[in-house]
């Protein structure tokens, strides 16, 4: 019973939520809507009485010696009827218009939702299968199930309406037929609302295969992995793979929903034989002489649609509940909260800076796992100083990039800028006085401009984005484009034009000098070009980063003899330090890296 109670409880939580969603959306749209609702659910009642008055004008007429007809009257009565069908047509339309318009303003106040918690959400986030599927689980039901029980609560209202008008007039006839149409219905309800927990319950256990469905159409239908499909010959593979599963799940559900007919027709069949029951008492009512015929036609009808709003109301509810579990999805989804939490006295970030960047005693850990972890780091870096970071693959480069751009906080220790802990400041105000180009940068089907202006707050200057262009040596090359600096990059969209990766690469790092910040840093992004451009780059780069910090990760230590300072990691610790000179003298790790790659060079 306890079990049941909190069941309730959460689908009454979640019904409240769903409410507050439609509202916060569009609560001009969802008065309109109630309205149309209430009006619809009394028509029926309206429609009815005048049929009885109908018939029987028409019964004592006939029943007569001399039938008679007042013509006047039967036209009075069908115009009336004639108007009520109207305007329930009327309001049918105008309900659907609005439900239609409400509906996608609601969706796509969903997906602000989504989008908001997905951006809001730590990058630790991205790399634990669970969250994946917490947010597969979302993106499935949020754009709809609010408005889906919107939808069922609407039906509610105007079968609920409706059905107390026939339950008031059924009642006035005979007490016992309202109870009977209740039980009738009693069984299909019950029915609905053991398999939507079925359903339910079925969905999340498969969202793993649901989601590995979704990555297979993925790989088969985007650009990103086309030319591996075709030169592996792997395109047949992973259709097989594809329909296998959607075959697995496919049937699964059949098998659900076959029980679920089967469960349906049987409750309904009670139902069936409970209406036709009453429906024989009323016409031994009227043999008797007790009902008229336009009274009996009025219960006939009252009885009919008073089971159709019952079977309703029951549909509308078990879709209610079972909207309610699947918002549970969402609700788990916004209810994640990020680690990187913000002050709630943030300090004012210090531009420029006088004191440079520490790092304390430093250590991260990425839960179970031993690549990228990082132990006891401690330097500094000075302004205008030019530091690198070398080492092998997985000793920690690129985790300490992530840490000093704060998308993740150490384990233990900690960073300061201008001995201020980083976690004092503002996030978003701290990360725009870094600049940061990944190994694996995006490529944005934009304008060139947008791509090099990107998260610039104002209307970019044309002037600031060709030197952006220009210190990255690229504005040759976007100025020959169609469109020059409006043409859209990449293939995605109409008229597009793609640019080879290592062109693509330059794009990315104008757009780390057009953003003009005291912190640039480089983590391989080059590793498309060659050495020799690679060594220009990295040459030009510096000396427009004269003034500021600068730090280089490059696994080509040739490229990083100009820096200031080189720290060599190993397995997340800093093992060496000092210019490039002294750390060749030393004839230690840096040395033996060096002398490998120096000797292809030879």
């Amino acid at each position: 019973m306890s079990a049941l109670i909190n069941r309730l409880r959460a689908s009454l939580h979640n019904f409240r939520q769903a409410l507050s969603f439609v509202w916060e959306s569009s609560h001009k749209w969802t008065l309109a809507n109630i309205g149309l609702v209430a009006l619809q659910g009394l028509l029926p009642l309206l429609t009815l009485y005048l049929i009885k008055l109908l018939v029987d004008n028409i019964a004592n007429g006939v029943s007569q010696s001399e039938p008679s007809f007042s013509l006047d009257g039967l036209l009075y009565l069908i115009l009336a009827m004639g108007g009520v069908a109207f305007v329930s047509n009327a309001c049918g339309t105008l309900s659907s218009l609005v439900l239609r318009i409400q509906s996608q303003i609601v969706t796509d106040h969903m997906h602000k939702l989504l989008h908001a918690k997905s951006i809001e959400v730590d990058l630790e986030y991205y790399e634990n299968s669970d969250y994946y599927d917490t947010m597969h689980r979302a993106q499935e039901e949020a754009p709809y199930q609010p408005m889906a029980i919107l939808n069922s609560l609407l039906q509610i209202g105007q079968n609920g309406v409706s059905l107390v008008a026939m339950v008031g007039l059924l009642w006035w006839f005979h007490w016992a037929v309202v109870p009977i149409l209740v039980l009738t219905a009693l069984p299909d309800f019950l029915v609905r609302l053991k398999y939507s927990n079925i359903v339910y319950t079925w969905q999340r256990q498969r969202t793993p295969v649901d989601r590995k469905v979704w990555y297979l159409n993925w790989l088969l239908t985007r650009d990103i992995h086309a030319k591996e499909v075709r030169i592996f010959n792997v395109g047949p593979q992973f259709c097989d793979m594809f329909q296998y599963l959607r075959a697995l799940l496919r049937g699964e559900r059949l098998n659900i929903e076959k029980w679920r007919a089967i469960s349906l027709v049987s409750a309904q069949t009670i139902g069936i034989v409970g209406v036709f029951g009453v429906y024989y008492f009323l016409a031994n009512q009227t043999l008797q002489g007790i009902l008229s015929l336009g009274s009996l036609v009025m219960y006939f009808q009252a009885i009919q649609r008073g089971a159709g709003y019952l079977q309703g109301l029951g549909g509308s509810l078990s879709s209610l509940y079972e909207s309610s579990l699947f918002l549970n999805n969402l609700e788990e989804f916004l209810n994640i909260r990020p680690k990187i939490t913000e002050p709630s006295h943030p300090v004012v970030v210090p531009h420029p800076i006088k004191l440079g960047i520490g790092f304390n005693h430093v250590s991260f850990r990425y839960g179970d796992q031993d690549q990228g972890t990082l132990e006891d780091l401690n330097f500094c870096i000075q302004p205008g100083e030019h530091i690198a970071f070398v080492g092998e693959n997985g000793a920690g480069k690129t985790t300490l990039v992530k840490l000093l751009c704060r998308l993740y906080d150490p384990t233990s220790g900690h960073i300061s800028l201008d001995g201020i802990d980083i976690r004092h400041f503002s996030t978003r105000e701290y990360r725009k006085n870094i600049s940061v180009i990944f190994q694996d940068f995006a490529r944005y089907n934009l304008t060139v401009t947008e791509n090099i202006a990107l998260g610039y707050d104002e209307t970019p200057d044309p002037l600031k984005v060709l030197e952006a262009a220009k210190q990255a040596g690229i504005d040759a090359r976007l100025a020959r484009l169609p469109q020059g600096y409006q043409t859209v990059l990449g293939k995605w969209f109409d008229g597009g034009q793609e640019l080879s990766i290592g062109e693509w690469q330059k794009v990315a790092i104008a757009r780390a000098f057009f953003r003009n910040a005291d912190i640039l840093v480089l983590d391989e992004p080059t590793s498309a070009m060659d050495a020799k451009a690679e060594a220009e780059l990295f040459e030009r780069f510096l000396e427009l980063a004269r003034d500021r910090m600068a730090i280089l990760i490059s696994h080509r230590l040739s490229t990083v003899k100009m820096v200031d300072r080189i720290y060599v990691l190993e397995q997340g610790r800093i093992v060496e330090s000092g210019t490039h000179d002294d750390l060749v003298s030393k004839q230690g790790e840096y040395a033996k890296l060096y002398g490998i790659q120096a000797q292809y060079y030879k």
